[in-house]
């Protein structure tokens, strides 16, 4: 994984990665780490001539003329590597110089010749302005790569407003400080009266020098977080204890999981913000795309670099062992650049003030043909009354336009995202089947041509609503272990079991069971694969189950005798499991254009305006760290539908958006309810309330597989940690 998406950006990286293999071996970073200050690494003028120094900058000053998410991936591969040297300040140094106009410094910066240091805080720096004069005077906030540094971007106060001012070392008293990051030291300048030049002052905006700085810092700390989940991986499917490899102790695979999910929000967001800065879109939105970056990015690693340390359990914890330096590394970013909460309620302030980030995604020029003639198709359906309407959708492939001709339309990515477009600017919605959309992929893949004609087209136009029979009171998430049986008996099989957590079992025409047709095989073989007439079959007890809520959703199904007949099993006996798991290879294309912030999100920002006085600063930052999840789990499907316009194979996006977009919603509608005060706990709560919220997200981390369960998934698939053994195995 990489910020970046394309094949120049994997190039890259890989480049960048094995010149850290070659020159910033662990012999060299313990003598950055040993040494009692930072001296200039011998191997830069390599790197420099490598041009890595100048991509973000033009050519005609010895850059390359990209974009920040290229100088991104070099800050995310260098803080894999712990690199020593001064490449993120010297590269936030010239970024800034060269969007204030300030060119000559910048092929020096880019060359290797120069290296620049940046203090994001004035500390006590002031600038004193007194008639046409302007100096500089006091004492700086603490200098990232000031120890070794040749221009200084220095943040100073300019009459209560915070300036950036550039300088030269020969100009000021350089003090080197006892650092916390023992490989990247820091240092203070002081300067008393210094008279400033015209150009010394920068006319940039100081939210722009943030921005451009809080994007770098959050592309080193994704570097970080990945080399510390990856460390804590390996070592994790390696290292005995008590008998058994310790990634298979659900304490151990979980952390790390986590760990991983972390990763993915700093990377996906900090991305995000390297294509904001070079996009011509509103100072708000590019500043908010930042903003959500900085209040991930940074905290993320240093919550992944000390879970990394607990997973090595001692040897982590030892001066030897690299994970310390990772830690102290982010610990230090994240503090250099401001507070997380500081970040979050930049991210609320923007929010209110109206900014939003619309995902979006570039379609390739062959998009425009394929819009005018799904735009023709979809022309005559604007004429049509609702039940029509589906039924001319359905019969033209738009239900399910990813699925072959021609129950869809065969739709590749580009035309899947074409195709949502359109719907949405004819308003026009196609049915939404719901258990449908499981039951018909895996008819149109498994079924015979009598089941596929019988049932498919009934579901597409929205005449057969389906249910689900899968879970059971002894398997809820496992499968595997599912124990109601069929047996068979002439012209079809007898079942007899329980099924729970059927919803909407009592308006259902029909059900999808599975159910144990050998008793004999392993688990997963033993299973097959059922259609039940749920209305017209004997034997059938359906039971609404209460929730929470109060209301009656779910339900639970006994079988007593119940007689299916041979035209109603799906594929072969045994068949089952393979056709449960057909629709993880039919998964749609998709990608909302709305905010980013949903619903949920929406609600609290009425929330926090309408609180009495207005939202404290609590409320605020707790509020731009919900944003920020909801932006983060946006941002993921988007880099997936990107992956997916350009062919490649899907990212750890998905399963990392499913865990933490739970996560997400329930935290919303948690906050919602504390925020409402008392009156969420009186009164009749109708099912757009809070209250009732609240309570109903708290099943969407229990169906479709619990949250331990995903985390397990994601330790094992993604990560590839053992399983944990069966019992007596």
């Amino acid at each position: 994984m990489t910020l970046g998406l394309s094949d120049e950006d994997r190039e890259l990286r890989d480049s960048v990665r094995g010149w850290a293999a070659r020159h910033a071996t662990p012999e060299v970073i313990r003598a950055a780490v040993d040494a009692e200050a930072e001296t200039r690494p011998s191997f830069w003028g390599s790197f420099a001539d490598l041009g890595m120094l100048g991509l973000h900058l033009p050519e005609d000053v010895g850059g390359a003329g990209f974009g920040y998410l290229e100088t991104a991936v070099v800050a995310e591969e260098l803080g894999r590597a712990m690199v020593p040297g001064p490449f993120l300040p010297t590269v936030i140094t010239s970024a800034v110089l060269n969007e204030s106009g300030r060119r000559a410094e910048l092929e020096g910066l880019a060359n290797g010749a120069l290296f620049g240091a940046v203090s994001l805080q004035p500390g006590r720096l002031r600038i004193v302005r007194d008639g046409g004069s302007v100096s500089l005077s006091g004492t700086s906030g603490v200098v990232l790569g000031g120890q070794v540094a040749d221009v200084f971007l220095l943040a100073a106060d300019d009459d209560g407003e915070r300036a950036f001012v550039v300088v030269a070392r020969d100009r000021i008293g350089v003090t080197d400080l006892p650092s916390y990051d023992v490989v990247r030291r820091n240092a203070e300048i002081t300067a008393d009266g210094l008279v400033l030049a015209d150009g010394d002052v920068l006319t940039v905006d100081p939210d722009r020098v943030l921005d451009i700085a809080a994007t770098l810092f959050a592309a080193e700390a994704a570097g970080l977080a990945d080399w510390a989940t990856t460390t804590a991986a390996d070592y994790a499917r390696v290292r005995r204890q008590f008998g058994r490899v310790i990634g298979q102790f659900q304490g151990v695979k979980h952390t790390v999981a986590r760990m991983l999910c972390h990763t993915e929000q700093a990377r996906v967001t900090t991305w995000d913000a390297t294509r904001a800065l070079g996009e011509d879109i509103s100072a708000g939105e590019a500043s908010l795309a930042v903003a959500v970056a900085a209040s991930v990015a940074p905290e993320a690693a240093f919550q992944v670099t000390k879970s990394c340390i607990q997973v090595l359990g001692g040897i982590g914890y030892t001066w030897e062992h690299p994970a310390h330096l990772y830690m102290r590394r982010a610990q230090s970013l994240r503090i250099l650049l401001g507070s997380t909460a500081s970040w979050r309620r930049r991210v609320t302030a923007l929010t209110r003030e109206g900014a939003r980030r619309v995902l979006t995604v570039e379609l390739p020029p062959e998009a425009e043909q394929i819009r005018a003639d799904v735009r023709a198709e979809l022309e005559p359906a604007t004429l049509l009354d609702d039940v029509k309407q589906k039924a001319y959708l359905a019969e033209k492939g738009y239900t399910t336009p990813h699925l072959p001709e021609p129950w869809g339309k065969a739709a590749d990515a580009v035309t899947q995202l074409v195709i949502a477009e359109e719907l949405r600017a004819a308003k026009l919605t196609p049915h939404d089947m719901i258990i449908g959309n499981w039951v018909v992929p895996t008819l149109i893949a498994h079924g015979n041509a009598e089941q596929i004609e019988r049932f498919v087209p009934q579901s597409l136009r929205g005449d057969l609503v389906w249910c689900q029979l899968f879970s059971e009171p002894g398997a809820g998430s496992d499968l595997a272990s599912l124990s109601t049986k069929a047996v068979k008996v002439d012209g079809g099989w007898k079942l007899n079991g329980q099924k729970v957590w059927t919803s909407m079992a009592r308006v259902a025409d029909w059900g999808i069971c599975l159910a144990r047709t050998d008793v004999a095989a392993p688990k997963h073989k033993g299973l097959s694969y059922f259609l039940i007439d749920i209305k017209n079959t004997e034997g059938l007890d359906i039971r609404p189950l209460r929730e929470i809520t109060g209301e009656a959703l779910f339900n639970e199904v006994f079988f007593d005798d119940v007689f299916v007949p041979d035209e109603c099993l799906v594929g072969e006996p045994g068949d089952g499991w393979k056709l449960a798991r057909t629709t993880l290879s039919n998964e749609r294309v998709s990608l909302s254009h709305d905010s980013t912030f949903g619903a949920g999100g929406e609600a609290l920002l009425a929330l926090a305006e309408n609180a009495p006085g207005g939202p404290d600063d609590e409320q605020l930052t707790v509020l731009g760290k919900v944003l920020s999840d909801a932006q983060s789990g946006g941002l993921m499907g988007l880099r997936a539908a990107i992956r997916s316009l350009s062919g490649g194979q899907p990212g750890a996006e998905s399963s990392v958006s499913k865990l933490m977009g739970v996560e997400h919603i329930q935290q919303v509608w948690e906050l919602a309810m504390d925020w409402a005060g008392p009156a969420s706990l009186v009164g009749e709560q109708d099912r757009s309330s809070a209250t009732h919220m609240f309570l109903n997200v708290q099943c969407m981390s229990i169906a479709g597989g619990t949250t331990n369960v995903q985390l397990n998934i994601i330790g094992e698939r993604i990560l590839g940690l053992p399983r944990d053994p069966e019992p007596g195995k």
